[in-house]
């Protein structure tokens, strides 16, 4: 009973993220392409609530990472707020918000992780956390893909979805960082997730 008041409450708060970012985006068609697969995500999740329960650790996961695309769709991933005056104070070379995002986007790991262990005859070890960074790393170059295609679809410059600021290297980057992000999220979670299969299981 407690775990769902949690997960009704990480609903409520992200709806509310997502009623912001609608308000005055700096861009609708940004806003429509970095918020759709957030979008699509989250209604897959609620849906499947019943038939398919995760532990809180990896609502908690969904709802950060969800939040942190409605902030990056809602000002675009180069012009984030926080991150201009972290750019301009400390003389950086691009606004890394986005950089940041495909980072804590390795936590995905850990929701990988989750899925392979209850709906698989996968044990926990160390296949289970190879599969997990694989998809994960899977995850962010199909992404990138995504956005390659949008861009040529759209037939315009990109640099606002992509965020790539003038890198051409930014999709390699992004990959980086996000397997980067998933080594560590396993190796400090792995000991805690554990503990949170073991709640769902014995329910």
């Amino acid at each position: 009973m407690k775990a769902n008041k949690i997960h009704v409450s990480l609903l409520i708060i992200v709806f509310f993220f997502f009623l912001w970012s609608l308000i005055k985006p700096a861009h609708y068609p940004i806003w429509i392409l970095e918020v759709a697969p957030s979008v699509i995500v989250l209604i897959c999740v609620f849906f499947l609530y019943k038939k398919l329960r995760f532990t809180t650790l990896t609502y908690c996961i969904i709802a950060m990472l969800t939040i942190m695309t409605f902030i990056g769709g809602h000002y675009t991933y180069d012009d984030v707020p926080l991150f201009d005056w972290l750019q301009n104070h400390y003389d950086l070379s691009r606004n890394h918000y986005d950089r940041f995002g495909h980072f804590m986007k390795g936590l995905l790991a850990i929701v990988i992780r989750e899925i392979l262990l209850i709906k698989t005859p996968l044990h926990i070890g160390k296949w289970v956390q190879y599969i997990a960074i694989s998809i994960t790393l899977a995850i962010a170059a199909l992404y990138e893909i995504i956005e390659w295609i949008a861009g040529k679809i759209a037939k315009r410059e990109t640099k606002d979805f992509v965020g790539a600021q003038g890198d051409m290297w930014d999709a390699q980057w992004d990959m980086s960082l996000t397997l980067l992000g998933s080594f560590i999220a396993l190796l400090l979670l792995t000991s805690w997730h554990n503990k949170w299969i073991e709640k769902i299981r014995d329910n």
